[in-house]
């Protein structure tokens, strides 16, 4: 069938449609999964080695379920969620059978902690969705369980700061945790036995999501059989060698240190010895053998270690005791003597990595494209490049659901208290290989709606009576199809033209809109943008205004223009302003721009129409001749004053007088003190932390600006907000109006020509080019049984139902929170339908469309098994964010950490197969929310730092209210790239290590970026020969702490970094500033403010407290 040609009866919806060949119905969904990666793992549901066990035959994956998070992965700390990257928590080692593509589990090796073999739990097997399998693994950790098949035999890793080659202790107590005790000095930990929990399981559909289990380190459990002798160096407990996290080689493996859970082969069991007995004792690295050299960090070997020979005497059994955690003493870290304060440490190589996940989800799912035709198919991380087929559901790229496997009750959904919401994008830009969603006319007649529930006609429609009429999928209402768009149906039902229509075939399709959509019943005229410029004495004396007035005009050659036009349609206007306003007649005709002065600003008014907002081409030179005459004629000011809401006010008043939609581009310094409406004070008080007065420091001073930021969004009135603040500048009521209005906040603060040039401009070009919808309107409609109830983001709402956007850009996203209304069904599953109405950069009145289908469980294990841990914490985060304006922050947090609780507790009570009490649980694909919620924990709104100013908290509070996935994942879990390990000719970034001051070697050099910020970490030990080629200095020493910019030096090293850096700035929103710090140097404080996985100065746990902590709240829930 030609897919560029429609039905005969109906127009042609003006475009051609490439990107249509080769769309078969029978690749729906199902596409070969790619070989997995060699796993710690035994081979995907087959005979662990060491048990006699019949392999089941080739068994098909399910389809992929949650994306991991972002960043990270393998570990979880002791209490936290594991959360793999990939779908039905399945796991895959060897070939892989071609079957569905899936994430795969993804653990990775858990090195350094008390580590134990793992084994896979043999579990029912019943077909779900596409028929998925899921094994539930439970393997022991050292005193964490993960789940898994037999894992080699485990790495030491770092404890301290060392080098991640040291072993790490298993068994101890935990810094201010009463839950985890030590053992008494010299006396082993019980090492327990695994067992493989072969049945016990509660009764459920499908097998339980996957899980990741750590056991708390002083758990108890079924001793193990003592052995004769201790493991030789270099023996190993069987199975296939594993690579080690973050790329570390394997050291020779040690002995499993004591607490180990062990679930393995049978074969000669670890040695076992107590206190009393010959041969080895307790070492005080925690674990059993020979005496070691000095670790690194430390001064000398702990005192009093004796030396052993090599062979122990006979040894005797362990008396079988059960030691429960909470019945051991826990001596306080600060009673401990010195050298054994760093001995109870859960190893941090055993917890989930972020960079583990991230790395696992990248091999097994960025090499086959992203089909959408399946319902409910989790998609890859968003960490993962990967290329999207629409195929009937919207690309992840516009939506993203915290779980595409939504809970059929309203009961189940409070049991599990996991969220259901989507993050939406609906302008997303997309990459070139991707075609932009295509737009269908329908003439007169307009875009084809359900009558009752209005919803647009999509994939999901049910066409009956021959085609003759449609039932609705939303709400079921039967409607008749007019007479133009009728079409035959073929033996299944299906209409013989679907695959020649969008709206028929595709997730994501626009309408061009009638009349009708418009506003007054006529089609809009092109909006218009006005740069409104601060030219007070702090404005000109710091460069801004020459410095800006400069770029303006090159860059209205810029601005956004729809298709191939050859011009924008956008008309420009200027005002300057300080106490009083400048408007500005740049008509073509004149020789030299004129200007009007406002400064009654109580009674603003536009001075003059004709004039004012003009076409940049016609008005090419008397603009120009504006922009070189502004820094002169206020060179000389000494107005220190502003004012800010009458300038919003001109602003909105001039697109009004031109019946036009539009956006301000305000660039303003300092606090608003002139007499005028919107007055403000300084009211910056740090005394108010952490009291219930808190909450204040967020709210705006005045509500005259939510006022006026009603009057905008009526008008389509958008502001961009550009604040260059010497001091405090109210951030939290200057964002106001840009916030409800779809508008962006940029701040620069102690704004430097020099040090800041490249960034502002960068910024604003960016600002000033991208494609903006305006005047929009946005609904979120959804099928029988749940609805919106709460909206997250930049904009603002008259009615419970509608997004209201005077503005809408790529970067912006709408986050949304559905509930359950009635109960729904598995068979028919959940749909969304997002509809945008908004006026193109042209000027042309669009509504663009994105459709997903989500699938529907009774069982909490299907819903465990499909959720995505990247897109909780985006909605968790905004939920925080908007928490604080009302409550305590204290209040907030607690709240985030029960809601925590309750989903993994809910999890281990209902989903994981009967274990200790002492052992932590994860779901496979939540593995990662532990740390990443400590992350949001810890993170400057809700936490501040002696150093973070108020203005600074009120200005990351309203940028994460409208960001997306991929952004809060790398703000809250900053990517840390060591860059002299990878080949220098190797054109991919180097692989990413945890953010953790642990990883830093002070002979690397390391790039750190989180969306905002961008350091170049420099460890005093590089290389002489390294230092020469990125900075052109001879030594160490001689670097200038605090460089922004490297020199350009034609060497490889030098290009790579450079380019590297090139890269990092292209894929995030917002230009990053490099700032280069020097290890030892009192700028490190900032930068190891963004290693999240250690223990911040402003009080914030590290992520293994935070995973024990976790784990003490999840046990007393179930107790």
């Amino acid at each position: 069938m030609n897919v560029n040609q429609s039905a005969p009866p109906v127009p042609p919806f003006g475009q051609p449609q490439p990107v249509y060949t080769g769309y078969h119905q029978s690749s729906y969904g199902g596409q070969p999964g790619s070989t997995a990666p060699p796993t710690p793992y035994g081979a995907y549901n087959g005979p662990v080695p060491g048990y006699q066990q019949t392999p089941l035959p080739g068994v098909s994956r399910a389809p992929p379920s949650s994306e991991a998070p972002p960043a990270s992965a393998a570990q979880a700390p002791c209490g936290q969620a594991a959360y793999g990257q990939f779908g039905q928590g399945d796991v895959q080692n060897g070939p892989s059978s071609t079957v569905q593509m899936q994430r795969f589990p993804g653990s990775q090796p858990f090195g350094s902690v008390p580590l134990a073999p793992v084994v896979s739990q043999p579990t029912v097997l019943q077909p779900y969705g596409p028929p998925p399998t899921s094994a539930q693994v439970t393997a022991q950790l050292a005193g964490m369980q993960i789940s898994g098949a037999v894992a080699p035999a485990l790495p030491p890793v770092g404890l301290g700061y060392g080098p991640p080659t040291s072993l790490a202790s298993a068994s101890g107590s935990f810094p201010n945790s009463g839950l985890y005790g030590s053992y008494p000095q010299g006396q082993a930990p019980p090492l327990s036995q695994a067992q493989g929990h072969l049945g016990a399981q509660p009764p459920q559909r499908s097998a339980p999501p996957q899980a990741s289990s750590f056991t708390s380190p002083a758990s108890g459990g079924p001793r193990m059989p003592s052995m004769t002798g201790p493991l030789l160096p270099g023996q190993g407990f069987g199975g296939p060698s594993v690579s080690q996290p973050n790329h570390v080689s394997s050291p020779p493996p040690q002995a499993l240190p004591p607490g180990t859970q062990m679930t393995g082969p049978p074969g000669p069991p670890p040695p076992m010895h107590s206190s009393q007995q010959p041969g080895y004792q307790l070492q005080p690295n925690g674990s059993f053998g020979p005496a070691r050299g000095p670790q690194p960090n430390y001064g000398s070997p702990y005192p009093g270690a004796p030396t052993f020979g090599s062979q122990p005497g006979p040894p005797q059994p362990l008396p079988p005791k059960r030691l429960d955690p909470d019945a051991i003493p826990s001596p306080q870290l600060n009673e401990l003597p010195p050298q054994q304060k760093t001995r109870h440490r859960i190893d941090p190589d055993a917890i989930p990595s972020p960079i583990q996940v991230i790395e696992d989800d990248r091999n097994n799912r960025g090499s086959e494209p992203f089909v959408t035709g399946v319902r409910g198919q989790v998609p890859p991380l968003v960490t993962t490049n990967f290329l999207v087929k629409d195929q009937g559901n919207a690309s992840p790229r516009y939506i993203r659901c915290t779980s595409y496997n939504i809970p059929c009750t309203s009961d189940m959904a409070k049991q599990a208290q996991v969220p259901l919401a989507a993050v939406i994008k609906p302008l997303a830009r997309l990459p070139p290989e991707e075609a932009s969603p295509y737009v269908v006319d329908h003439g007169e007649s307009g875009p084809l709606r359900c009558n009752r529930c209005k919803a647009y006609m999509c994939p999901f429609m049910q066409f009956v009576e021959g085609g003759r009429r449609f039932q609705c999928c939303f709400c079921s209402c039967i409607n008749d199809v007019p007479p133009q768009y009728f079409q035959h149906l073929d033996h299944t039902g299906k209409r013989v033209d679907a695959y020649d229509r969008p709206e028929l075939s595709l997730g994501s399709y626009e309408f061009l809109a009638t009349v009708d959509y418009c506003k007054n019943n006529k089609f809009p005229s092109p909006p218009a943008f006005i740069f409104m410029i601060d030219v007070s004495y702090n404005a000109i004396r710091s460069g801004l205004v020459r410095l800006l007035c400069e770029e303006l005009k090159s860059l209205l050659d810029f601005l956004p223009r729809e298709g191939g036009a050859e011009e924008s349609a956008i008309r420009v206007g200027f005002v300057t302003y300080n106490k009083v306003l400048h408007f500005y007649n740049v008509k073509s005709s004149l020789a030299q721009p004129q200007m009007m002065v406002v400064s009654d600003v109580a009674d603003m008014f536009v001075p003059l129409l004709d004039g004012f907002l003009v076409n940049v081409s016609e008005s090419r030179a008397v603009i120009t001749s504006l922009l070189d005459q502004i820094p002169e004629m206020f060179a000389d000011t000494r107005e220190t004053e502003t004012v800010f809401a009458p300038v919003i006010q001109a602003g909105m008043e001039a697109l009004k007088a031109a019946e036009c939609a539009g956006k301000l581009f305000l660039f303003h310094t300092s606090l608003p003190i002139a007499e005028a409406p919107g007055k403000l004070k300084n009211r910056d008080d740090r005394k108010l932390i952490n009291t219930d007065k808190e909450k204040t420091l967020f709210q705006p001073q005045t509500g005259a600006y939510q006022t006026l930021a009603k009057e905008c969004v009526a008008q389509g009135c958008c502001v961009d907000l550009f604040l260059f603040p010497n001091q405090y500048v109210d951030v939290a009521t200057l964002s106001v109006v840009p916030q409800l209005t779809g508008g962006s906040v940029y701040k620069y603060a102690c704004f430097q020509v020099e040090n800041d040039q490249e960034r502002f401009l960068s910024d604003l070009r960016r600002d000033v080019q991208k494609v903006v919808g305006f005047d929009a309107v946005m609904r979120v409609r959804t099928s029988t049984g749940i609805r919106a109830v709460d909206f997250f983001g930049a904009f603002y709402m008259s009615n419970t139902t509608d997004v209201e956007l005077a503005g809408l850009d790529g970067d912006k996203t709408v986050t949304v929170e559905f509930k359950h209304d009635d109960r729904l069904n598995e068979e028919s599953g959940a749909l969304l339908q997002c509809a945008l109405l908004y006026t193109s950069c042209a000027g042309q009145r669009r509504l663009r469309i994105h459709n997903l289908a989500l699938n529907c469980c009774t069982q909490l294990a299907d819903l465990y098994r499909n959720c995505e841990t990247d897109t909780l914490i985006n909605y968790m985060a905004k939920f925080a964010y908007r928490g604080v304006l009302n409550s305590p922050v204290k209040t907030v947090r607690d709240t985030l950490i029960t809601q925590c609780a309750q989903i993994l507790a809910c999890y281990r009570k209902n989903c994981a197969s009967p274990s200790s009490a002492g052992q932590l649980i994860l779901p496979e694909c939540m593995k990662l929310l532990p740390v990443y919620l400590n992350c949001v924990l810890k993170s400057d709104v809700l936490q501040p730092g002696a150093e973070v100013t108020t203005d600074d908290r009120a200005y990351v509070r309203q940028l994460v209210t409208s960001m997306d996935v991929a952004e809060t994942n790398v703000f809250f879990y900053p990517r840390l790239l060591p860059l002299t390990k990878s080949p220098i000719e190797s054109a991919t970034e180097p692989p990413a290590v945890r953010a953790s001051e642990e990883r830093l070697s002070n002979g690397d050099i390391y790039l750190l970026e989180n969306g905002l910020n961008l350091f170049l970490w420099v460890g005093a030990s590089v290389q002489q020969g390294v230092v020469q080629s990125l900075f052109s200095v001879s030594s160490f020493s001689q670097i200038t702490s605090g460089l922004s910019v490297l020199p350009v030096l034609d060497n490889p090293l030098s290009k790579k970094v450079r380019g590297l850096i090139d890269s990092l700035r292209a894929q995030r929103s917002r230009y990053m500033k490099l700032i280069v710090v020097k290890q030892e140097d009192k700028l490190e404080m900032l930068f190891k403010h963004f290693l999240v996985e250690d223990k911040s100065l402003s009080g914030g746990a590290s992520y293994v407290d935070f995973l024990c902590h976790m784990h003490k709240e999840i046990r007393q829930l179930l107790s």
